[in-house]
């Protein structure tokens, strides 16, 4: 096949196609937000929104007579204000290469590095969740280390289908060397052979290298709540958009991300409301000068009830606050999530006026745009490719973070 000389929308089809390729997390969470941008002619820049609303909770009446409720809808949004890209260079005699040729020489690098940029954007949204199982440093090396993930959702009433696992290499292989153990052939093969997990438990498993380490605030081990704290502290309807809630805290130097719990604070089922038994988790958002603002609020009563009190305690002031892990400590985000949890909202990014040759393509929601300036002292093709995208923690309750055990 003779070479032909290769043009922007060539090398923009090329380069679409490996970044969509070569994306992971991104493929497992939703991209539904995407039709909500309106079509725009010639594209987006950075800051258009869209607004997401919250779903909406009720409780069961009992008996004949009925008993109106209101219906209290919070709403998110999702921006995109993340403009990626990579820029390289191509001189007149590389651009009669064959399109493959110059595919494995330049462009595949490229993309490598924009889809690890986006992945990476996403999985940094693991500081928004606030439930944590397992032992914060221990490798996921068993099945029964992996499977307090998908029972910890269940026990949260998060939906069956459309779960995901991203592992670090080290729990990747750790999991994997376990999976041979097992009498199920053709899994074991999978994962003997080709390092391969697959669906395990419902969840389908992947690894990535961008999975984050999480470092744990500097003092974790004094902290109180230093306010008083009672039913009647905080509605959901004022808090019903951001779901955070602020509070004055004693002692503590705590990081955004930090996970911790509350004495005395349980969980509740999101449907019946019944006390589930195990502590409260929380996520640190902010932490400044004994202020601490943490997600989720805490709602005690009411169709959006979330956290249930020991018998008898009716103000948490002076409970004692523990946080996961050592203070200072690194620890590997792996995380297990229905899509739902995560969204990333990718456009076509706007063609600039002045621009002479640009090329948009887009491919199953993965859009890329490409420009070429020329440099005619050096006969040099400068070219760009650009990405624009917005990442969201739209249900942080429908993930969690996992660590083996001991």
């Amino acid at each position: 096949m003779s070479n032909t000389v290769l043009n922007a929308s060539i090398i923009a089809k090329e380069a679409t196609m490996i970044l969509e390729n070569e994306l992971v997390m991104a493929k497992q969470v939703y991209r539904g937000h995407e039709k909500e941008f309106s079509n725009s002619v010639n594209g987006y820049t950075v800051g258009s929104t869209v607004t997401i609303k919250r779903p909406t909770d009720f409780t069961v009446r009992d008996g004949a007579t009925a008993s109106s409720q209101d219906v209290v809808e919070g709403s998110t949004s999702i921006t995109v204000d993340k403009q990626k890209g990579v820029d390289f260079k191509f001189t007149s005699t590389e651009l009669t290469l064959s399109i493959k040729e110059l595919s494995e020489r330049v462009i595949r690098p490229a993309m490598i590095q924009l889809a690890n940029q986006v992945d990476r954007d996403l999985m940094a949204l693991y500081k928004y969740v606030p439930k944590w199982v397992g032992t914060a440093g221990q490798t996921v090396n068993s099945f029964s280390d992996f499977a307090l993930a998908p029972q910890r959702l269940d026990t949260y009433a998060v939906p069956q289908d459309a779960r995901s696992a991203v592992l670090s290499p080290a729990d990747h292989w750790g999991l994997l060397g376990s999976q041979t153990a097992l009498y199920m052939q053709d899994v074991a093969k999978g994962a003997y052979r080709n390092g391969s997990l697959g669906m395990i438990g419902g969840v389908d498993t992947y690894m990535s290298q961008n999975v984050p380490t999480h470092t744990v605030g500097a003092d974790v081990t004094t902290v109180t709540v230093n306010q008083s704290i009672v039913t009647s502290t905080i509605t959901y309807a004022a808090v019903k958009d951001a779901m955070q809630q602020t509070i004055t805290i004693a002692g503590g130097d705590l990081n955004p991300g930090d996970v911790f719990t509350i004495a005395d604070v349980n969980a509740v089922n999101p449907v019946t409301k019944a006390n589930l038994g195990i502590a409260k988790q929380f996520t640190v958002i902010s932490y400044s000068a004994n202020t601490l603002v943490f997600y989720p609020a805490m709602i005690w009563t009411g169709a959006q009830q979330n956290v249930a009190v020991t018998s008898g305690v009716t103000d948490l002031n002076t409970k004692a606050i523990t946080a996961v892990g050592t203070a200072g400590t690194g620890y590997t985000q792996n995380m297990v999530f229905h899509k739902n949890a995560f969204a990333l909202a990718m456009v076509p990014m706007v063609s600039p006026p002045g621009a002479v040759d640009v090329a948009r393509e887009t491919m199953n929601g993965v859009s890329v745009r490409i420009i070429p300036y020329y440099d005619g002292t050096n006969d040099i093709s400068n070219w760009r490719a650009d990405v624009l995208y917005g990442v969201r923690a739209i249900d942080p309750r429908l993930a969690v973070r996992l660590s083996g055990t001991a």
